[in-house]
């Protein structure tokens, strides 16, 4: 079986709090409260386990509080390769309102990553390219590591012909889809391509027109989720557009992560871009009907995927 392995430089510790109505600048009560294992690529990791893919993890993880990651990798299960340094891994807040199907996060910043944690990290990228088809590079970059990080790696992996996922913001988005080699699969959201590429992206043709210079210049699928919207699927042959049906949401949060390991997964079966779209559009549905990064049984999938519309453009 196909092994996928996820990077994620800058986990996080979210706090989820549910509190309907809440109001800021007031005193407000909450209903739930939720302390997980987070970051963008711990997420894809553990739905990429729910679908039953042999999935590895790795990155740089605070050693002072990695309980709740050491019990999300024993019960998926999810090899283990994160790179322990000192100190305590950031604690991302998740304010989560039911009644108005709204989500509010205050992220922290990261770890500060030295010079011989990246180096350690450098070393077990190494041991594990061997044994890894596909790498997920996901999440923002913490302080100490320089924004050019994943576009220097993206040039390594596709060197060694391995299949490169990418999802991240600012700098580090910038950097990655403006060097000479991209990677296969890139998933922004609108805003995010809009900022990484310098210019307004407003309407569906100026999205569409960017995406397609990233596939000119050797990416292979763009996918550029719109929220409620759904998203749109761009390869170098084909476009379409999904919408996801109406569910009741109880939380948004890694709703994209969602989208990228079910993308990751249908490339390892190799869909066609329609249901490769459908797939990836039922992952996040399935997530959002959840609180944590999880994914119902396949069963519950393969329904939500009958309900999302994908129309070519």
């Amino acid at each position: 079986m196909p092994r996928v392995l996820t990077l994620t430089l800058n986990p996080a510790l979210d706090l989820t709090v549910r509190a309907d109505g809440w109001q800021p600048g007031t005193v407000n009560s909450g209903q739930e409260l939720h302390l997980t294992a987070g970051g963008k690529g711990v997420n894809v990791a553990s739905f990429l386990a729910d679908w039953g893919l042999n999935v590895t993890a790795t990155g740089l993880l605070g050693a002072d509080n990695a309980e709740a990651f050491d019990s999300l990798f024993r019960a998926k299960p999810i090899t283990d390769a994160f790179v322990r340094v000192p100190g305590q891994t950031r604690v991302g807040v998740k304010i989560v309102d039911h009644a108005a199907q709204e989500t509010t996060d205050i992220n922290l910043p990261g770890l500060r990553a030295t010079p011989e944690s990246l180096r350690e990290l450098h070393a077990c990228l190494d041991t594990l390219h061997a044994d890894h088809d596909v790498f997920v590079l996901a999440g923002s970059l913490p302080p100490g590591v320089a924004p050019d990080f994943y576009a220097e790696l993206i040039a390594e992996l596709r060197g060694r012909g391995k299949y490169v996922a990418l999802d991240t913001s600012g700098p580090a988005l910038t950097a990655a889809l403006n060097a000479e080699v991209l990677p296969q699969l890139v998933k922004p959201n609108q805003h995010e391509l809009s900022a990484a590429l310098g210019r307004e992206l407003q309407t569906q043709a100026e999205i569409l027109a960017a995406a397609r210079e990233l596939l000119e210049r050797g990416a292979e699928l763009v996918a550029v989720s719109q929220g409620e919207d759904g998203a749109l699927f761009v390869s170098r042959t084909q476009t379409v557009q999904a919408l996801p049906p109406r569910v009741q949401v109880v939380s948004t949060v890694g709703a994209g992560d969602a989208m990228v390991a079910g993308l990751v997964s249908a490339h390892l079966d190799g869909l066609k871009l329609t249901d490769a779209a459908r797939r990836a559009t039922s992952f996040s549905v399935g997530n959002i009907t959840r609180l944590g990064a999880h994914l119902p049984p396949r069963d519950g999938l393969e329904g939500y995927a009958a309900q999302v519309t994908v129309t070519p453009l």
